[in-house]
């Protein structure tokens, strides 16, 4: 157990440490290409920070724990919008922009309906991923084209947000320097995930829980860490009008891209448990659903509401612990 537990934490560790150098890496190197920063924001940051949920996706998958991957993946958004959004908001209230209100919010509503409906049958399969992953690609040009046309405020927000999620990290190095360490950070994160796939694995074993159970908490809410790091270090910063489409972009990615990709790069159908058909997924999609009245009213998440989302946080993770366990 002991063996297991370091696997974990070692693990997400690694992923949180090889994210960060993605993130901060990839940034660099497509600044001294001179990228714009809007289009370094949809891209690299949205996808960086979710780099731990896609490695541990496809690890999964090829090891034949492909549940593993779809909780992560449920848990994860769950986790972003209830736990991270509420604890944010509970600092202090946050603002919505525009473009939340009419791009990212739909557009999460939107892929947790996709994600219900492709588990409804009870497998995903790679045709699935590839619907997933061109519906993506065609997110990132849409917000791409709204941060060209909006005002500078909203382009402001790819600018903030790879200053949120790059705190920590400066290379002033060539551009062979970035790229080296782009490539270690993704060596970094290929290894964590195996090795918290692998412990993650051995607990439910040991603990005689589904591998669903281990990816919807304990995976959920680690490979969330550079989420939680992005919008609590913007709120903090009193850059709360950017928090929430840190965590709405993300998860939309969650589903489309991460999701996409672990089905289509390994080609393995994937076949769902049914409390993921009938319960977590369909809680994941709820989630969604929520945002919009509280969204819309007052443009803000005030604290009380932040309260809220994480009482609603622990009710589900208690009902886990209880009937799951």
């Amino acid at each position: 157990m002991l063996t297991a537990l370091l696997f974990c934490t070692v693990g997400l560790a690694l992923l949180v440490f090889g994210a960060e150098l993605v993130v901060g890496n990839g940034s660099q190197l497509a600044g001294r290409f001179n990228i714009s920063p809007v289009v370094i924001g949809a891209t690299i940051v949205a996808l960086g920070t979710s780099a731990p949920e896609l490695a541990v996706g496809i690890d999964a998958v090829f090891s034949g724990n492909g549940n593993l991957a779809v909780g992560n993946i449920a848990g994860t958004n769950v986790v972003n919008i209830l736990l991270i959004l509420g604890v944010s908001a509970t600092m202090i209230p946050l603002s919505l922009r525009t473009e939340t209100l009419w791009l990212d919010l739909p557009m999460i509503v939107v892929a947790s309906l996709m994600f219900l409906f492709m588990v409804s049958d009870g497998e995903l399969t790679r045709n699935d991923g590839i619907i997933l992953f061109l519906s993506s690609l065609a997110y990132t040009a849409a917000v791409i084209h709204s941060a060209r046309r909006e005002s500078r405020l909203v382009k402001a927000r790819f600018e903030n947000e790879l200053e949120a999620v790059t705190p920590l990290t400066v290379y002033d190095g060539s551009s062979k320097r970035d790229l080296l360490v782009l490539v270690i950070g993704i060596g970094i994160i290929v290894l964590g995930a195996d090795l918290l796939v692998r412990g993650s694995v051995d607990l439910a074993r040991l603990w005689q829980v589904s591998e669903t159970f281990i990816g919807l908490t304990i995976i959920a809410i680690g490979t969330s860490s550079p989420e939680l790091v992005t919008t609590v270090l913007s709120t903090l910063r009193n850059k709360r009008e950017i928090a929430i489409g840190n965590l709405l972009g993300s998860s939309v990615y969650n589903i489309l891209a991460i999701l996409g990709l672990t089905l289509a790069v390994p080609g393995r159908t994937v076949q769902v448990s049914d409390a993921m058909i009938m319960v977590d997924v369909p809680v994941m999609t709820a989630v969604a659903f929520l945002c919009v009245p509280v969204f819309y009213s007052g443009r803000q998440v005030s604290r009380m509401e932040g309260v809220f989302f994480i009482c609603l946080y622990l009710t589900y993770l208690s009902y886990l612990i209880v009937m799951r366990t």
